[in-house]
């Protein structure tokens, strides 16, 4: 049974970077699909960035497009979620996700029922 952890969050200032990575249990479960996502505190889970298993390609949400990066080390098998000018908004529990249906395949995914590994969340705080 593969499990997700994530680390890195904590404390920022607004204008700030965090770099939080996800380590699959597995190595090379990074090669599957993965995504991030979050939920504040009140609100529902919602999508943030999205890499396919095969070639690394990524697709975001438009609230984090342009300030936020997603990227695999597949040597380590680890997942990152670059964020980069971090505003008060995206303070959240952000979550490590991976589907594990088709190893390396050439899908993304950015709905939460896609995914069927989940790791326990990490608290990323912006103070203004």
């Amino acid at each position: 049974q593969v499990q997700l952890v994530e680390s890195g969050g904590g404390l920022v200032q607004a204008g700030g970077s965090l770099i939080p990575p996800c380590a699959p249990s597995v190595r090379t479960f990074s090669r599957y699909a993965m995504g991030w996502f979050r939920q504040a505190p009140g609100k529902e889970r919602e999508f943030v960035a999205a890499i396919r298993g095969n070639d690394g390609n990524t697709y975001y949400s438009a609230s984090v497009r342009g300030r936020f990066t997603i990227s695999k080390d597949i040597a380590k098998g680890m997942v990152y979620l670059q964020m980069n000018r971090l505003e008060p908004e995206d303070s959240a529990v952000y979550y490590c996700a991976g589907n594990s249906g088709v190893y390396g395949g050439p899908y993304i995914y950015a709905r939460d029922r896609e995914y069927d590994k989940w790791g326990q969340g990490t608290q990323v705080t912006v103070s203004s």
